[in-house]
């Protein structure tokens, strides 16, 4: 798959967050990796078997102040190879871009790891 093509599937799925979603997030850029740097692993606890899809790094919305309005923006980060080598088929690829994305954009919102494991289970989605 191409680069073109993947960004075109990430593009879809920050719109499937719906427009109430998308007009609440402030300062986001959303990037594209083909993995993540060491710098980024080792903001995370996940073991050596562990796969990443994205990470959210920046100021949660809900642990911002008047300060943080001039800030840089956070970014949420997808990463390409980890989802193309999980994920076989299209609509699996699919599902786990738009569930990655749905997993950071909670990141930025301020909810933790353990409230979003339970709203992925709820929706039936994980990533």
């Amino acid at each position: 798959m191409t680069d073109q093509e993947f960004l075109k599937l990430v593009d879809n799925g920050v719109e499937a967050l719906g427009e109430e979603v998308l007009r609440r997030i402030k300062n986001v850029a959303i990037v594209l990796a083909d993995k993540p740097t060491s710098e980024q692993l080792e903001e995370t606890d996940l073991d050596e078997e562990g796969v990443l899809f994205g990470l959210y790094e920046g100021v949660p919305l809900s642990e911002r102040g008047l300060e943080d309005k001039f800030r840089l923006p956070d970014k949420i980060t997808i990463f390409k190879n980890a989802i193309l080598d999980t994920c076989s088929e299209p609509q699996d690829i699919v599902e786990c871009i738009e569930n990655t994305i749905w997993h950071e954009v909670a990141h930025h919102f301020g909810w933790d790891e353990e409230w979003i494991e339970k709203e992925e289970k709820i929706r039936g989605k994980t990533r």
